[in-house]
């Protein structure tokens, strides 16, 4: 009887350790969602206690919404994307600070510290441009005045 219970216990023991690393996989190694943002490159720091990872922003600008709910048509938004980012990405983003970069990233579920405090990872920088002052355009016909009066 007490040899039953031991073979229990490894399986029970077994089955734990099997659930727990499919859930750690899903969590922090399985990718979630992949594909590329561009906006104007924020911020990029170098940051952490233990362990030292590269975190950036990215304000990602657009137009409101079309229907005209909640008054947001034809405004100008924008969304921040904060990310983390390898130490080769990174070293390119540091001279694009301030101009239109367009980044390739892999979400997880998870942030592990060695990887970086967010769940968006960068892994490589497809293009950039520099962005020219005041070169954002009104969607409709307007002068400043109209705007804030």
């Amino acid at each position: 009887m007490a040899n039953k219970g031991k073979k229990a216990l490894a399986w029970i023991i077994i089955l734990l350790l099997l659930v727990g690393s499919g859930f750690c996989y899903y969590k922090f190694f399985w990718v979630f969602s992949d594909g590329t943002k561009t906006g104007e490159l924020n911020t990029l720091t170098y940051t952490g206690y233990l362990f030292k990872t590269y975190e950036g922003e990215i304000i990602l600008t657009g137009y409101g919404s079309k229907s005209g709910k909640s008054g947001t048509a034809g405004t100008v938004q924008s969304k921040n994307f904060k990310f983390s980012a390898e130490k080769e990405v990174a070293e390119q983003l540091k001279n694009l600070t301030g101009q239109r970069v367009t980044v390739h990233f892999k979400e997880y579920k998870g942030a592990l510290p060695w990887r970086g405090y967010e769940r968006a990872v960068v892994d490589r920088v497809e293009g950039h441009e520099a962005v020219e002052q005041g070169s954002y355009q009104l969607p409709y016909d307007a002068s400043a005045e109209e705007i804030f009066l």
